[in-house]
């Protein structure tokens, strides 16, 4: 039952429209709605507040300004980690630190009548000096204390770069820039939040119920026992919805102080603004080679955006410590305080702004020596992990290499740019590698039989439409020998067994092992029972012999319903937990590098006057251990290609380096693909089974997809034309002036 390419069983919920969004909870009473008033500039004071228009407004019942809101915990600075779950306090101060940070919250009895009073609060400010252009300020970037909250170092060393970079017979050395990009999930930043006396429901948009309910725990002072996080269906989050943000604080805030239930539901333009964006990147690659390809030096140093109300720096300088093998290496991470919103994670965060770097230059490589880009990559295919030292779990990039080769008929691909026209296009081929790390992370799931017979999970993991709910039902289903759709799984509730939720590509791994050992454990008590029970025609067997399939517990020829089994030994029902560690925990991830491979293939076609780019066919290939379900693993994968694509061709939230504000900040200006930008995209899966990462031999892929996407577009764009664009994404501005004619 594991790995079949089961349907999703929340799918008719949702495309009838009964599937219940946070926003969409009713049987709460009418609440009240609540409206965000963002600063107008990018950094200064407030310096003067009028909002008797905004109060005696109509409908109106509450208006808070830093001078009124509640007291709220402040962030511990000496906090390490990625800080979901630490203090969020909003409206705490005159302070004005980016565009968009909140100012005034109003509540009223509609949604309309909030926003016209937000419109009616007045409030002045004194402007001063801030600092929003990346490249304008690198001459003040600081080595950051964390990347990636303490996960990785900022910097690596292995041999000497510096030498062996001067020395090498062939040298690549260049700048690659990428933008801020929003995860711009399709259900808006939303919170619902009801008291009952001293307690509260809320009902939020989050990937991660444990970190929400924390940080509104922390936030507002209150024990874990007074809040509970609901969150049964999440439609997107990309990372921006690990951690909640002003809406849900100010929303439980409103709640208490009103005794009555408060909804705020972001608008589109404010997700831009408070909801998160990834970091933009300056990044230098070198790459120093003998004349026959192999790689002497690598070199990868990166400058990215931090914002002056939290360093969250992305990864971006450890993608390559584990991709090529070369003897002389160093990578840092260097980060440039602006006064923009902070930093957080997007999609395969580090990963996938570092692979258009990386897989660019490996492809100007290449290039330069004459050589095919696939036989560069395999020449370097390091042993171990080149800088650790360590084994790899799995790693068979090569064969997904060869194997996407073959099945885009990389063979007809022509090495001189510029040598294939059809028509008034150029058309070309490009490639690139994709590599991602594969994490663990405390992680517990109840399973239970009911006193009926009937089966249940239990999690606060969420499903953000990745296929939660149906893969958790065929794990539990083969664990218990029954039928997934007779498992009924419930998620997304912080009364549930805790785990990190859907993010980070650790989400299906974690819950599955999770879910995999309360089976494991469930089927042990039942075994116990019915061989130590007189009634059973197990009684007295050998418990090793022990078996599950079709509703029934058998031991050689005998066997036993779990339904009578549950009845006659668990009157009440019968429950196991299963749990996982942190990675820190597991010794197999520090003798092992664990990661996701794939190989990326594209073929573009460029129209040779106006310099438009048409993706005509995209390619993946990847081994990610074994696939839980592989028709949602092939989705996951799909859309993380197209979103690669988007990078390398769309997608660029634009600062006003005047004012600190995001120019383009909705889906009408910030460019995202449509149906008829993406052609046949294709992803294969290799049959895998890493034993390292865990007992189900699975590691996750929601990311691995995006890695090396964009970079392989890239890439086909130059075979196409000549022209080699490093400022990402690649517009026609760029590239239209440098067309051969």
């Amino acid at each position: 039952m594991i790995g079949s390419p089961v349907t999703r069983i929340d799918g008719p919920l949702k495309v009838t429209g009964t599937a219940t969004y946070s926003a969409e909870v009713w049987d709460v009473g009418q609440p009240l709605y609540g409206s965000i008033v963002g600063a107008p500039i990018g950094h200064g004071r407030i310096v003067a507040i009028q909002t008797a228009r905004a109060e005696a407004s109509p409908g109106v019942q509450l208006v808070w300004t830093y001078r009124n809101a509640p007291p709220q915990h402040a962030p511990d600075e000496s906090a390490k980690g990625l800080g979901y779950s630490c203090p969020y306090p909003v409206l705490c101060s005159a302070e004005i630190q980016h565009y968009g940070e909140p100012v005034a919250f109003v509540v009223a009895e509609t949604a309309e009548q909030a926003r016209t009073a937000a419109s009616l609060v007045e409030l002045a400010y004194t402007s001063t000096e801030g600092h929003y252009d990346l490249a304008a300020r690198e001459p003040h970037a600081f080595v950051p204390e964390t990347v990636q909250g303490g996960f990785v170092a900022a910097e690596s060393s292995v041999g000497d770069l510096e030498a062996a970079f001067a020395a090498a017979q062939v040298q690549i050395d260049q700048l690659y820039t990428t933008p801020y990009e929003m995860s711009q999930a399709l259900e808006p930043h939303n919170t619902l939040a009801v008291w009952n006396g001293d307690k509260a429901t809320v009902y939020v948009s989050t990937q991660s119920v444990a970190w929400a309910h924390a940080r509104i725990c922390s936030t507002l002072g209150v024990q874990p026992e007074q809040i509970e996080i609901v969150a049964r269906y999440v439609g997107g989050g990309f990372g921006s919805k690990l951690g909640v943000h002003a809406d849900a604080i100010l929303a439980v805030l409103a709640a208490r102080a009103l005794a009555r239930p408060v909804k705020v539901v972001l608008a589109r333009q404010q997700v831009f603004q408070l909801a998160g964006q990834r970091p933009a990147s300056r990044q230098r690659v070198r790459l120093g080679a003998t004349a026959d390809g192999q790689l002497t030096a690598f070199g990868h140093d990166v400058t990215m955006k931090a914002s002056y109300r939290g360093d969250y720096i992305e990864d971006t300088a450890a993608n390559g410590r584990g991709l090529y093998a070369a003897p002389n290496r160093h990578t840092t991470t260097r980060a440039v305080a602006l006064h923009l919103p902070a930093g957080e994670d997007v999609r395969a965060p580090g990963d996938a702004p570092a692979s258009l770097a990386i897989e660019s230059a490996m492809d100007e490589l290449a290039h330069a020596l004459g050589v095919d880009p696939i036989e560069l990559r395999i020449r370097n295919e390091p042993e171990v992990h080149p800088e650790l030292g360590i084994p790899f779990s799995e790693r068979r990039l090569a064969e997904c290499l060869r194997e996407g080769a073959r099945r885009f008929g990389w063979e007809r691909r022509r090495p001189a740019p510029a040598s294939v026209r059809d028509g008034q296009w150029w058309v070309g081929y490009g490639m690139a590698v994709a590599i991602r790390g594969h994490y663990q992370a405390p992680t517990s799931v109840r399973v239970l039989i009911e006193p009926d017979g009937g089966v249940v999970v239990q999690s606060d993991m969420t499903d953000i439409g990745t296929g939660t709910y149906t893969i958790l039902s065929q794990v539990v289903g083969e664990g218990l020998g029954v039928p997934h759709t007779a498992v009924r799984v419930e998620l997304g509730r912080s009364a549930f067994p805790s785990s990190p939720g859907s993010g980070g590509s650790w989400g299906a791994t974690n819950s599955c092992t999770a879910a995999h050992r309360a089976c494991t454990a469930l089927r042990a008590k039942l075994v116990a029972a019915a061989i130590a029970d007189p009634r059973s025609p197990l009684h007295g067997k050998d418990p090793a012999a022990a078996t599950v399939a079709n509703g029934r517990l058998a031991i050689g020829d005998a066997s036993e319903s779990l339904a009578e089994l549950v009845e006659h030994c668990f009157p009440n029902g019968v429950d196991a937990l299963g749990s996982i560690g942190d990675f820190d925990e597991d010794p197999n991830h520090k003798a092992y590098a664990l990661n996701t491979y794939g190989a990326q293939f594209a073929e573009v076609r460029v129209d040779a006057v106006t310099g438009e780019v048409r993706l005509s066919r995209m390619l993946g290939v990847f081994v990610g251990g074994r696939m839980l379900n592989r028709l949602t693993a092939r989705s996951q994968l799909i859309g993380g290609m197209i979103w690669g694509a988007s990078a390398a061709l769309l997608e660029e939230a634009v600062v006003d380096t005047r004012f600190g504000s995001f120019i383009n900040r909705d889906l009408a200006q910030y460019l995202v693909p449509a149906h008829a930008d993406i052609p046949e995209v294709d992803a294969i899966m290799l049959d895998s089974f890493d034993d390292k990462a865990n007992e189900l031999g699975a590691k996750g892929i929601g990311e691995v997809g995006i890695c090396g996407a964009g970079a392989a577009i890239a890439n086909a764009v130059f075979n196409a034309t000549g022209v080699r664009v490093r400022d990402f994404p690649i517009t026609l501005e760029k590239l239209l002036p440098r067309l051969p004619r």
